[in-house]
């Protein structure tokens, strides 16, 4: 019985004896953690670079910059940060070992990783001959004026008004658009389009060409 009491005391004491030093490790790592902010710019034009990836090399802790190209992270001394964007060359920056402030600040500046390829003509016809017999097949006996006019008679507009889709630009600005409004928005209350004169005229343009009629319709 008394070996077993013994025992005991040494057992809780090794308890706390781990539990002080995992405490006073703790507290060390806390002291020594660094608020890392920055800048990533481009290297040509010097302007801010949204979106890129800041990650800590070897872990899954990381943060992106913002529409300035503005970023965050809590790293520790001798941390290896990495920089990567879709469009610009991966970068890495060592932060000193032997770094004792509480508060970093860098300018990080990425190379653009984009091959500019010669323009190239796509033509319809497979060889010469057959562009020669097209041309040659061609109906010039309209005038610029005739063909002008013909292509801005109302069914002529109100057909491409009708059947003319966006264009794969106006598609990306309208997605990005989204994805900056989101972002802005990010952990607040989003934004209503009440008060939007451009909803507002998507609205009365889409009234106008029947839209909504269309859609009561069909649920008759």
């Amino acid at each position: 019985m008394r070996l077993l009491t013994i025992l005991s005391v040494f057992a809780f004491m090794f308890v706390l004896n781990t539990s002080a030093q995992t405490q006073t490790t703790a507290k060390k790592n806390y002291n020594s953690l660094i608020q890392f902010s920055g800048i990533v710019v481009d290297q040509d034009s010097l302007t801010p670079i949204p979106f890129v990836a800041v990650m800590i090399k070897g872990t899954n802790w990381g943060t992106k910059s913002d529409y300035n190209g503005f970023f965050n992270l809590v790293v520790s001394p001798g941390d290896e940060i990495e920089f990567m964007s879709l469009v610009h060359k991966s970068r890495s920056y060592k932060i000193a070992d032997t770094l004792k402030a509480k508060y970093y600040y860098a300018i990080q500046v990425l190379t653009k990783d984009t091959i500019q390829l010669d323009a190239v003509d796509v033509f319809p016809w497979p060889s010469k001959e057959d562009f020669k017999r097209a041309f040659l097949a061609l109906d010039l006996s309209e005038t610029d004026m005739e063909r002008a006019d013909k292509n801005l008679t109302r069914d002529e507009l109100t057909y491409l008004e009708r059947t003319t889709t966006a264009s794969s630009s106006e598609n990306y600005k309208y997605v990005m658009q989204a994805i900056y409004t989101k972002v802005y928005t990010a952990g607040q209350s989003p934004s209503i389009s009440l008060l939007n004169p451009v909803k507002w005229a998507q609205f009365v343009d889409a009234w106008r060409k029947g839209k909504y009629s269309n859609k009561n319709q069909k649920k008759k």
